[in-house]
């Protein structure tokens, strides 16, 4: 099955960068009478499984809603294994990463995460510094109205120190003081668990993206599930704005 989806794969209408808000692990868990804490540990493999994919089929770019803002306010104890599990995640894969040419880099307000957890990142994304085949880029302690703030402040700041005119600001610089000023927009985002929202993820960078919900848990959410997501998207029309005639003058 999933080596017919992989034939039905248009090479040159690859999504360049894919977005996935990862939900429904706590969800597994309880069907299968489990503790939310095994849950999180599938949706680790689920990980693997769609970072070797996008390296596989040449997806440049992959981001995924790792540990929201929101996510704080959970039981200290389920905060505690998923800061334990995110640290075994970066321990056990870096090598993979630095072998298969995969850059590794982490969004949000880092200075929350615990401080090993914070020297893990920075020692992961030196090592990962050199990967040209894929980008992953985890969304750790991140708000997208947070985000959004921050870039705010930053840009009054320099305003402030006559560094910069209000007028000179655009949406191309205020996109430049974003967490994720060195990526392009994502061009398909992925939710699981069947929720339709996005959840403060990423909400500048959505603009036009193309949005795909899916029933799947996402510790079910493995390659054909994934296939299925890119298979979708390259079905769809993107015409930012412009008429079908207008897109095709361009061809």
């Amino acid at each position: 099955m999933n080596v017919m989806l992989r034939q039905k794969l248009d090479p040159d209408r690859l999504p360049r960068h894919v977005a996935i808000i990862m939900d429904g692990n706590g969800r597994w868990a309880q069907r299968q009478g489990y503790s939310r804490i095994r849950g999180h540990q599938e949706g680790a493999e689920s990980v693997r499984t769609v970072v070797r994919l996008c390296r596989e089929i040449g997806v440049g770019y992959l981001t995924l809603y790792a540990f929201s803002e929101e996510n704080w306010q959970r039981p200290p104890l389920e905060v505690q294994a998923l800061m334990q599990l995110l640290g075994r995640y970066l321990q056990q894969e870096i090598a993979e990463m630095v072998e298969n040419q995969i850059a590794f880099q982490a969004i949000g307000d880092l200075t929350k995460l615990p401080a090993r957890i914070q020297r893990q990142l920075v020692e992961t994304t030196a090592a990962t510094a050199g990967g040209r085949a894929l980008t992953l880029t985890l969304a750790l302690s991140y708000g997208g109205r947070s985000e959004i703030v921050q870039a705010a402040r930053l840009l009054a700041e320099k305003v402030r120190q006559g560094q910069l005119a209000p007028e000179a600001i655009d949406r191309e610089l205020f996109a430049q003081h974003l967490y994720t000023h060195d990526l392009p927009d994502p061009d398909l985002l992925i939710r699981t668990s069947g929720e339709y929202r996005i959840s403060n993820f990423l909400l500048w960078q959505l603009a036009y993206t193309e949005l795909y919900f899916t029933d799947t848990l996402w510790p079910d959410f493995r390659e054909e599930e994934f296939l299925e997501a890119i298979l979708d998207y390259q079905r769809r029309d993107r015409r930012f704005g412009l008429t079908q005639d207008q897109i095709e003058a361009q061809l």
